[in-house]
């Protein structure tokens, strides 16, 4: 007991963030219970982005009882690809990626051969709860289905890549991309098997991964580096991450994006209760970073100043960077 209560004292020292202290310092303190429905509900925060011209993946149709199931044919219409998710899903379950049609069956993005009728049970599946956060009811979105940038071709297994960053109060604390492995199913949850790479704040430049919480540098279905990769238009998903700030009000998220090949940098979805792997990615503790943001909204406070999405995007750049930001 001695020994891990002397390891657990180490990790504070380095700035590691526990479940417990992200809880009561962080998630209970800036993020209002009232407001959790914006984030927690998939459609709610596909709805307020669009109302704030922030870009997301374009939303087909919404199917809320079972009666409207019936509508499935007119939503996807002559549509080869598209994606169906539970509103209120988490961790990826019950998500459903169709990448093609096969005659009168449709192609999942994992090869799966599959019926119209199988669709229509899965969408039934999710309007029970079956996938939602509580077991309550839900309602079924299907979406544009993301063609990831050619840049993850190399480093990621099927499925898409995305980016996550986690911001309090409007600055960009730490960043990680997670990419889709074999054992993941193609899905980008750390949890089944995805790797996490951490993200240098400043440049958009991978640092190192991290696998089954074993450190690694090479992706162990391709085989390719996975570090020192330049991530496309970073200031840009930076400047997204801090700006859900004022699209949700919740103070503490991690904002998850990803790369489109045609239409750029997309959100898919806030959580406001983010994970604590993206340390192990980063080789860094949350904690610091977090202290050194609330130490300068003290400082802000006193002096009566407000700083814009660019402003706390170079203040997080600066502040928390490997490499200066240019």
């Amino acid at each position: 007991m001695f020994g891990l209560w002397k390891t657990w004292k180490a990790l504070e020292a380095r700035g590691i963030m526990g479940i417990n202290r992200r809880n009561a310092d962080y998630v209970l303190k800036y993020n209002k219970r009232h407001l959790y429905p914006i984030v927690d509900d998939k459609i709610i925060t596909k709805e307020r982005a669009i109302q704030a011209g922030i870009h997301v993946p374009e939303m087909y149709g919404i199917i809320s009882t079972e009666k409207e199931i019936e509508k499935l044919d007119q939503i996807i219409g002559g549509r080869s690809d598209f994606v169906i998710k539970p509103a209120q899903g988490a961790g990826g379950d019950g998500i459903l990626v169709i990448a093609d049609r096969f005659e009168n069956r449709y192609r999942t993005v994992s090869g799966k051969i599959i019926s119209h009728e199988e669709i229509e049970h899965q969408i039934s599946s999710i309007l029970t709860g079956l996938y939602s956060l509580g077991g309550h009811r839900d309602r079924a979105l299907i979406e544009y289905r993301v063609t990831p940038d050619q840049i993850f071709k190399s480093i990621s297994y099927e499925g898409v890549p995305d980016i996550r960053i986690i911001v309090l109060m409007g600055y960009p604390v730490m960043a990680m991309l997670r990419l889709p492995t074999r054992q993941s199913g193609g899905k980008a949850n750390l949890h089944q098997g995805a790797i996490g790479v951490g993200v240098d704040l400043a440049t958009g430049v991978t640092l190192r991964g991290t696998w089954l919480n074993n450190i690694i540098s090479k992706h162990p279905d391709t085989t390719n580096a996975v570090d020192g990769v330049q991530l496309p238009n970073w200031d840009g998903f930076m400047k997204l991450a801090a700006g859900c700030y004022e699209l949700c009000g919740l103070g503490y998220i991690g904002v998850d994006m990803v790369l489109d090949q045609d239409k750029g940098p997309l959100i898919l979805e806030l959580n406001a209760r983010p994970g604590l792997n993206i340390q192990i990615a980063n080789d860094c503790g949350l904690t610091q970073r977090t202290h050194a943001i609330e130490a300068h909204l003290e400082k802000l406070a006193k002096d009566g100043v407000q700083e814009s999405v660019e402003d706390r995007v170079r203040f997080a750049q600066d502040l928390f960077g490997h490499v200066p930001a240019q």
